[in-house]
């Protein structure tokens, strides 16, 4: 697998992770108890830290995409292995 090729999967991962991780953590100011700004949604969260979900996704991502590549080089799960279909007819 080529350098560019495991970039661009560690970037799909990435993204995936970061909108995963998004509402956790995330507490309302009703669930925290502070007064609301006039005008505030009722689900804005109270103390909003996006570097934290940044380095908890590229943790995450970093995890997946090694398992991923290590999977690719060694061939833990393959195709044949997640086809619950079996293979169709006429197809040698």
């Amino acid at each position: 697998m080529k350098l560019t090729s495991i970039i661009a999967i560690y970037l799909l991962f990435w993204v995936m992770s970061a909108f995963i991780l998004l509402p956790f953590g995330v507490r309302t100011a009703d669930e925290a108890g502070v007064e609301k700004v006039p005008g505030q949604a009722d689900s804005a969260p109270v103390n909003f830290q996006p570097w934290r979900i940044v380095w908890r996704a590229t943790i995450l991502a970093a995890v997946l995409c090694a398992l991923y590549v290590a999977n690719y080089i060694e061939g833990w799960v393959t195709v044949d292995d997640i086809n619950i279909f079996g293979t169709p007819p006429g197809y040698e």
